[in-house]
Parts: structure tokens; sequence; C-alpha cells
């Protein structure tokens, strides 16, 4: 048996010194599991206390796996700390939560801003998420409140909410994908320039607004996507009172694909936010919307109905692929893309 521990103990040292980063420094290519619990049954009481533990520039993937309970901390993911998978039991039994909002009080008695509001900070690629929820317990109509910040290329949430009202979820920069995902808010709660898959989610309007409020780049192919999602409203929203989106950057490109709209999407569908301009440059665009909030012949005529053909080369693989032609719809449980 000591034989056999040695032989374990010699393997692992070569797998150590085989993997060197970029600066020089060997990092073990070893997945690692954490466990996070607020009762003390794991390794770590807190989210952030795992996340800070885990070594900058970690070559294996660590999945840190956090029981179910309710985790009232701000929670940031340097970019440094790539290859991250987060992952609950239950969304509805794990919540990661803060309160702050754009008017808070920060440490120099100024107002945090949108960017400081947010309750989870993703700066890392390669970050995984599974069967949580992110929220931010701001109560309404006070002013953008975030409850996650999707900074990363290649990020990936299956099976998680997002909780909100205004700004729920900012997408910054890179590549994500949201699947079977809940996502709900009042005024643009989806919002940034990242390129973003919503594959088979529930868009949830708790108030009368706008869905999206894309920054797409000029040079982008693509925004925002969403396949075959239900767009829903809360039982006392007024009728055609929330648009599909508004431009906050001129070149902003949303499109619904096979979605279902509920009576709280407003016929016209898209806002110009007062600047005639936009109407342009902006690229908002659907195919197949059902429901009765899907009244193509009420849309404004800066809006597109896609055409069949255009609609058959638009795959969640083809909007994400990129150069590096990543498809995580490949990937399992958060693994490295093939």
């Amino acid at each position: 048996m000591k034989s056999l521990r040695s032989l374990a103990w010699f393997g692992a040292s070569l797998t150590f010194l085989a993997v060197i980063t970029a600066h020089g420094h060997a990092q073990p290519a070893v997945d690692r599991q954490m466990v996070v619990a607020e009762d003390g049954s794991g390794e770590y009481r807190t989210v952030q206390a795992a996340v800070d533990a885990i070594p900058a520039n970690n070559a294996g993937r660590v999945t840190v796996r956090i029981k179910p309970g309710t985790y009232a901390e701000r929670v940031v993911i340097p970019r440094d700390k790539p290859n991250i998978s987060f992952v609950g039991d239950d969304a509805a039994k794990t919540t990661l939560t803060y309160h702050l909002h754009a008017r808070s009080l920060g440490a120099d008695g100024r107002g945090v801003g949108t960017s400081g509001s947010t309750s989870t900070n993703v700066l890392a690629d390669h970050f995984t998420a599974e069967n949580l929820t992110f929220a931010n317990s701001t109560p309404r109509d006070i002013a953008q409140a975030l409850a996650i910040s999707a900074n990363g290329d290649r990020q990936i949430y299956r099976r998680c909410r997002f909780l909100g009202w205004q700004d729920t979820l900012y997408l910054g920069r890179g590549r994500q994908l949201f699947e079977d995902c809940y996502i709900e808010g009042g005024v643009d709660f989806i919002f940034g320039a990242s390129t973003a898959v919503f594959l088979n989610c529930e868009i949830h309007s708790k108030r009368q607004g706008y869905l999206t409020a894309a920054s797409t780049p000029k040079d982008a192919p693509y925004g925002y996507v969403f396949f075959n999602c239900r767009l829903t409203g809360a039982p006392d929203l007024r009728p055609a009172s929330v648009y599909l989106g508004r431009p906050w950057r001129d070149y902003a490109h949303v499109l619904f694909l096979n979605c279902d709209m509920g009576p709280h999407i407003r016929p016209e569908g898209w806002h110009n936010w007062n600047q005639p301009n936009r109407e342009k440059t902006a690229r908002y665009g659907e195919f197949g919307s059902t429901g009765p909030g899907a009244k193509a012949d009420g849309r404004v005529p800066w809006s597109r109905q896609l055409p069949e053909a255009e609609v058959k080369a638009i795959t969640p693989q083809t909007v994400l692929a990129g150069r590096d032609r990543w498809n995580p719809l490949r990937m399992a449980n958060g693994g490295k893309a093939p």
C-alpha cells in the first residue's frame, strides 16, 4: 500500500510540474472540488471565501458546490481566476444576493453607480453556474440594482434564476449562454455589449418598461438572440405595456426567434430611446413569434420580420462560435470546450 501511495504521489507531481503558466509558475492541471455551506458543514461558510482560496491562473476546473441557503454577500470572481463552476442543488433553495443599488453610498460618501451595485461580478472567462439564484434584494423602483455582471468570455448559466427590478442582468463583454433560465425585472433588465444566447428561458416582466437595452458593438454580428423563450408578465401588469427593447447604443442587436409573447408586449415592439437616428442603425428582428404579444403588423417599420431562409443559418452554435468555434451545447456539466 505504501508503494502504491508513493507512485500516486509521483504521478501527481509529474502532472504538477508539466503545467506551466505564461508567467513561468507551475499550476496543477487537476480538477478540484470545494464545498460552501452557511451552516458550517462545508469547507467554507461564504462563497467569496471559497473564491479567494482558488489560486490565480488556475489551469484545472474548480467546482464550488454551494449547499442550500441564502448567501447575503457580494461575490467577485477576478479575471485571473478562470475555469470556475458554481453548482447548486436547486435554484429555488440556493441564493446569492446583496442589497446595493446605484444610489447606495460607498466608502467615499458617493453613490456606487450602476456597476458598483452588482451582487455578483464575474470577471473571469470559462465560468459556469448551475441550479442557482442570483439576486439583488433592493426594493422596486429605487435605482439600478444588478443581480449579476457577466463580464467574461465563454460563460455558461444553466437552470439559474436572476431576480431584480432595474438592470437585473448586465452582459458586459464576451459570450454567454443562458439555458433553461428564469430572468425577471422591470426596466432594461437585460443590458450590455455581450453576445448572448437565451435558450428555452422565461423572461418575466414585473412592471411596464423594456426587456432589453443592448449596446452591441458595430462590428459584432450578434448581440442577444432569444431561442424558444417565453415572455411572461406579472398578473397585475397592464396589457401592451412592455417593449421588447430599446437601443442603449446605436448598433444594438436583438433577435427573438420562435418565442411566445404574452399580452404585456406592446404591438410596436421596439422603442428608439428618444434617439430617432438609432432607428437607422439598431438591428432588431423576429421570426415565428406567437402569443397575444406577437403582432407583426404592428411593429415599428425599422424592425424586421426575418425570412425563414435567413433564420435557418442562425443557431445557438453560429451565434456563439466566434473565431475559436466555441460550442457550449456540446459541453457536459460546464466542462471545457472540446
